[in-house]
């Protein structure tokens, strides 16, 4: 039996909720481990949304997961957002509630974009200071995830590795492991994404993150509407081996296919779970093969190939 890492069971292999799915879902119960919600689709939500939710939640665990906290925002901490999110979290009891390290807009304005922040001094006192209010008001455990990133900052003093390590530690929190967005902000940044999984204190990661991304040669955007490409799977590996074995999630948020190919999807982990690293090394990531991910396509339509999209205008639906 694995012994619960920071209070938290590996909850095995599970699947974000989402709408498309729910007709499948209710008929049919699959049989997968846990799913993932994204917090804003539901805390202001009755009808048949809170119906489904309520229902899946008394059939599987369930984990919160929330994209508009904006803990590296400037502005003061939205109290209102957090009072609905403790209140979806009181009726639904997730194992855990997760949000980004990140800020999402400013002077009110939420961009839902997930926007990088300095890692500098100043900010990791400023955001350590707001997890910790953010922790004494939620009641319950809080979790961060590192964002997939497009720019960086001159004024950055420390690896991102190395701010994210600093503000578990000085906050006890725990950590999202988004291994796309390991892979996707390296490639954007030419780093080396083992570097970035050694680098992280493996024993308060407590979740795994696996989703498609999309190719456009000279950058990557997240955009978790593809199957998961060969070096990510790879650095799973190497992520699983180090941490001993975390709850993994599949995020597929546009173009979403049927439910059994998404859950087929996160049951391809199982291969690389079972494997061992015989000198606990990875086979160096190729970035530039560009036969591992797929070429540039047409967005919404759009034939200006200079338009490229954030991830999260991909889902605009399922954020909203």
């Amino acid at each position: 039996m694995t012994i619960p890492r920071l209070g938290h069971t590996n909850l095995g292999l599970g699947v974000g909720l989402r709408t498309t799915h729910f007709p499948y879902i209710l008929e049919h119960w699959p049989s997968v481990d846990w799913f993932e919600v994204i917090s804003e689709n539901f805390m202001d939500s009755q009808g048949r949304p809170r119906y489904v939710l309520e229902k899946v939640a008394e059939h599987y665990p369930v984990v919160m997961h929330g994209v508009s906290l904006s803990i590296g925002s400037t502005d003061p901490l939205n109290i209102d957002y957090l009072r609905r999110l403790k209140a979806l979290a009181r009726d639904i009891k997730p194992r855990w509630i997760s949000d980004h390290i990140c800020w999402t807009g400013v002077a009110t304005r939420n961009t839902h974009d997930l926007l990088p922040v300095p890692f500098t001094e100043e900010t990791l006192r400023h955001i350590v200071a707001r997890v910790r209010l953010v922790q004494d008001y939620l009641e319950r455990p809080f979790v961060l995830e590192n964002p997939s990133s497009y720019v960086q900052f001159r004024g950055s003093t420390m690896s991102e590795w190395e701010f994210i390590t600093r503000l578990a530690e000085e906050t006890d929190c725990a950590l999202l492991l988004d291994v796309n967005n390991v892979y996707v902000s390296s490639f954007n940044h030419d780093l080396d994404p083992a570097e970035f999984i050694r680098s992280i204190p493996h024993e308060r990661v407590v979740q795994f993150h696996l989703a498609g991304h999309t190719n456009y040669v000279t950058h990557l955007i997240d955009t978790h509407d593809h199957h998961v490409v060969d070096p990510v799977w790879e650095l799973y590996r190497l992520a699983h081996r180090l941490t001993g074995g975390v709850s993994t999630l599949l995020e597929w948020d546009a173009k979403i296919p049927p439910f059994e190919t998404v859950h087929n999807e996160v049951l391809k982990a199982k291969q690389f779970m079972e494997e061992q690293l015989p000198t606990g090394e990875v086979e160096p990531v190729r970035f530039f093969d560009l036969s591992t991910s797929l070429p540039p396509i047409a967005v919404h339509g759009r034939d200006d190939a200079s338009w490229v999209p954030h991830p999260l205008h991909r889902v605009t639906a399922e954020v909203e």
